[in-house]
């Protein structure tokens, strides 16, 4: 379960391309904002690491990295998969606190993986949300409706 406010499961909606300044310091979006409690200073914290998927950056809260922790743990301790992914999320993770603009400091590796130069696409995915290049973006985008209206058409001959 993501963020709640007022009793009410919350999540991270909508895309929004924001600056990424010479320091590497990036906006986030408001109402991804509202959903980051925390930091030294309760402005916000954000937690993200470079996706091992591909060239962006995937990111939440804290509960969406204590939800990874629960469900890896569940794997067993002597499992393969559960120490590959262990060292993909939470050894390349970074904890990041907004400032009083609600910017972020991405650090230079983690905007060299995701091909950031001025630009990110903020991408919210329900409890979680990935950081693009706006270019890259458009591909994923395009490939994911492609999918999704194949696996669409898939589901609607199986259901008949």
């Amino acid at each position: 379960m993501g963020a709640r406010v007022n009793g009410l499961a919350c999540m991270f909606l909508g895309t929004h391309i924001v600056g990424v300044d010479a320091k590497g310091r990036a906006s986030v979006p408001a109402p991804f904002r509202a959903l980051l409690k925390g930091g030294e200073d309760g402005r916000g914290r954000v937690y993200v690491w470079p996706s091992y998927r591909g060239p962006y950056l995937e990111g939440g809260d804290l509960g969406l990295l204590a939800r990874y922790q629960t469900a890896l743990a569940a794997r067993g301790e002597f499992d393969d998969l559960r120490d590959d992914l262990d060292y993909a999320i939470f050894g390349e993770a970074r904890a990041l606190d907004l400032d009083e603009t609600g910017r972020a400091s991405l650090p230079e590796d983690l905007r060299a993986h995701a091909q950031l130069n001025g630009k990110a696409a903020f991408v919210g995915l329900s409890e979680r949300f990935e950081i693009w290049s706006p270019a890259l973006l458009e591909a994923r985008i395009a490939e994911a409706r492609a999918k999704a209206a194949e696996k669409r058409a898939l589901l609607a001959r199986s259901a008949s």
